[in-house]
């Protein structure tokens, strides 16, 4: 037998089920794929890697990522390998690669610009032509996002589609599908998603299933005081359309929002007792991340950008009364952490709370708001400390939730290291299995890993991944479970977890030895 690389010693954690209990064996590897699987002891391979004691799984899949435009930057994706993870599923939140027309591609712009993105494109398989030139070290799947679409259509206006604009959209939708995206994704809480209503996305769904699109991710209407009518509106348009729904990073916000959970859960039980196909995921962290601008209420986004900035600017009365009324409490401001800017003369922000940022301009902290939003044309980012951890580890707990990083890929240097994103693009995956695996024991080692690899295997349609067998792609992650630790922090997040120490990816090391070995071995993989 001709083998490349021969995984010897040891247990083996095959990612079939939740309740799988790890074997000692050993894995040959020959090209890409799993050669053989078992007691390889007589067999001689061109290079033989001792794993006594460690622990050899299939790679993790992050089941919510946002990759698509920094893998074009820096293919190399360390942050998210040294975790452990082979494969991303992108294309959530209703943002996707593609399709970008009109508002929608002027809208991304900016961001190309920043991370040096100098190619431009409008369908999903003229981005996949540029991603393959590339070259990058995950494998990379996506969705189709629901902002890009009405976008792309009808801008960024508050209004209902004319028969003319849902035509526009649902060829768009099978244009995507059918270059091999795997479902339909929302963000109803951002423009121009926001303006849609339940019917819009219900048809959408129908369009999806119609095309062969498999599930319907998305982030929901509301994850606050509304949160169980967003639930609620999820499960109907899983019902009504036969998708499989996915809410992304289920959470409560608020402190008084936390007990919810409980009637979420029994929302999503009761739908599963309904025929519903429904699952979610998570990432092990009580503080969300997303754009600065989220504290601003629904109306301040109508009509685009620009038409945003010109409400900050002269209507900071109005805006003030409705957020401050939505967020009476004073230590609100002290949950706000700035993430990331871009002017150098507010760098000095980054890492600190609106809180600390009032004191320091003697200015009242939505009066810092507004003036960071103006001065930094919107592209600013936020880390929101507003969960609860009982509420976190009830949701890993169940048996539909899988884990997801809800980040982007980044490096430890080069364009992608910039600013204090969440240590969440860094420490994930270990996150769960230090903390609430080997630590609090709030899940069993074989748990977390199912709801790492072969779970979302499964509800992703992700073929010859997620499982170690004869035959799968040799996507394959070794850690010692004593010693694998997240260390990233919020202060000091591009930092790399300890006790992973292999990483393979389509047969490739990309990690050896705990070591990145450069290699680019990813592959976009389509529908």
């Amino acid at each position: 037998m001709s083998l490349d690389f021969l995984l010897r010693g040891g247990f083996i954690i095959d990612g079939t089920s939740d309740d799988v209990e790890p074997r000692p064996g050993d894995i040959g590897i020959e090209g890409d794929r799993i050669k053989t699987v078992g007691n390889l002891s007589k067999i001689k391979a061109e290079n033989i890697i001792d794993i006594s004691g460690l622990y050899v799984c299939p790679g993790f899949i992050d089941s919510h990522a946002h990759s698509e435009f920094t893998l074009l930057a820096d293919g190399r994706a360390e942050g998210k390998i040294c975790q452990g993870i082979t494969t991303e599923v992108n294309g959530n939140c209703g943002l996707s690669a593609a399709p970008l027309y009109g508002p929608a591609f002027e809208q991304r712009t900016a961001e190309l610009k920043e991370l040096g993105i100098k190619e431009r494109w409008n369908s999903l398989s003229e981005y996949f032509e540029l991603l393959d030139k590339k070259r990058f070290a995950t494998n990379f799947l996506t969705l189709v996002g629901h902002g890009n679409l009405r976008a792309s259509v009808s801008g960024y206006e508050n209004r209902q589609l004319a028969a003319s604009d849902k035509n526009r959209i649902f060829s768009l939708l099978k244009d995507s599908l059918g270059s091999g995206a795997t479902g339909l994704s929302t963000g109803l809480i951002y423009p121009p998603g926001v303006y849609s209503d339940t019917s819009e996305i219900i048809e959408l769904a129908r369009a999806t299933k119609m095309q062969g699109g498999n599930i319907y991710t998305t982030h929901m209407r509301n994850e606050e005081g509304k949160l169980l009518e967003a639930v609620t509106e999820a499960i109907r348009i899983s019902f009504e359309s036969g998708l499989h729904l996915h809410i992304s990073h289920l959470k409560t916000h608020g402190e008084k929002n936390w007990e919810k959970i409980k009637e979420v859960f029994r929302l999503i039980d009761n739908a599963h007792k309904k025929g519903v196909r429904l699952t979610c995921d998570r990432y092990p962290y009580v503080a969300s991340c997303t754009d600065l601008d989220v504290i601003l209420p629904f109306w301040a986004y109508e009509g685009g950008h620009s038409e945003e900035l010109r409400k900050i600017k002269n209507e900071q009365k109005r805006l003030a009364d409705e957020i401050l009324k939505a967020h009476p409490e004073e230590s609100y401001w002290e949950r706000v952490k700035i993430s990331r800017v871009n002017l150098n003369k507010n760098k000095w922000m980054e890492g600190k709370s609106l809180a600390e940022i009032s004191k320091s301009l003697h200015k009242p902290p939505v009066k810092c708001l507004f003036e960071i939003l103006i001065e930094e044309d919107l592209r600013a980012e936020a880390i929101f400390f507003l969960m609860s951890e009982d509420n976190l580890k009830s949701i890993l707990k169940r048996p539909y939730t899988m884990i997801g990083s809800d980040s982007s890929a980044r490096s430890f240097d080069g364009i992608t290291a910039k600013g204090k994103p969440h240590p969440r693009g860094f420490g994930s995956f270990p996150r769960v299995l230090s903390r609430y695996v080997r630590e609090q024991e709030v899940i069993p080692l074989e748990k977390a890993v199912y709801k790492m690899t072969g779970l979302p295997a499964k509800t992703f349609g992700i073929k010859n991944r997620g499982i170690i067998n004869k035959g799968f792609f040799a996507d394959i992650t070794v850690f010692d479970a004593g010693k694998i630790k997240d260390r990233a922090t919020f202060d000091k997040p591009f930092v790399k977890p300890g006790g992973v120490y292999y990483v393979f990816i389509n047969g490739k090391p990309v990690i050896r030895e705990g070591v990145l070995t450069g290699e680019l071995p990813g592959r976009i993989l389509k529908k």
